[in-house]
């Protein structure tokens, strides 16, 4: 008995960061944490009043979060998919497609500014092939969504670093140890297995970098 309730409370103890983990760092806020990281990095390259630079981060946000989870949860409560943690391979068919557009929308949008970086604009690319990839790969593996933000977001900060000549290793290195997190989250969660976080994190590294090879 007390075995059980020892090991009970070291499940809790590993369960309830990785939960904390998963939401907090959820694929859907990855485009606003990088939008909000090119601000602080590279302010120069943004060519707009501060006023306008803070609506345009809630654009980014509501776009790219608000929408697509706001997506899911009326799908849900319609009775289309299951639950909005979109467990099994069906249930994410249509919110991928949702998310498409939306991330189509913002690179979309993102080619008609001329005051912010260019990089802005491969990222953005970049998350809409990642959709298109995640949900052809979703008929034969329910991939990682996590693994592919996390890898999303970390190689694109490569690449930025890259692109100006820069080593943000700093950053670079909290950007690694946030990735690291996220993935093994979600197989403290048990809610993927280690190839479908591994074709997860795989998927957002070539969807960034073949979106960094057509954008420059």
């Amino acid at each position: 008995m007390d075995t059980q309730l020892t090991a009970g409370s070291s499940n809790a103890l590993v369960k309830i960061p990785a939960k904390l983990v998963s939401y907090l760092l959820h694929p859907l806020f990855v485009p606003t944490f990088i939008f909000i990281w090119m601000t602080m990095r590279f302010p120069y390259e943004f060519n707009i009043q501060e006023r306008m630079l803070k609506l345009r981060m809630v654009t980014v946000f509501w776009t790219s979060a608000f929408f697509p989870a706001f997506t899911v949860f009326l799908l849900w409560r319609l009775k289309f998919i299951s639950g909005i943690f979109l467990r099994n391979q069906k249930d994410r068919i249509v919110p991928y497609v949702a998310t498409m557009f939306f991330y189509w929308w913002l690179w979309y949008l993102s080619k008609n500014f001329t005051d912010q970086p260019l990089a802005l604009k491969s990222f953005f690319l970049g998350i809409f092939f990642s959709t298109i990839l995640g949900l052809t790969i979703n008929n034969f593996l329910k991939l990682s969504m996590h693994a592919m933000g996390a890898a999303g977001g970390w190689v694109f900060m490569i690449l930025v670093c890259f692109h100006y000549g820069l080593h943000l290793g700093t950053d670079l290195s909290v950007a690694t140890i946030l990735a690291g997190l996220i993935c093994s989250a979600r197989l403290a969660l048990s809610e993927h297995s280690t190839k479908e976080i591994y074709v997860g994190f795989f998927v957002g590294v070539i969807s960034q970098l073949l979106a960094y090879i057509i954008t420059f």
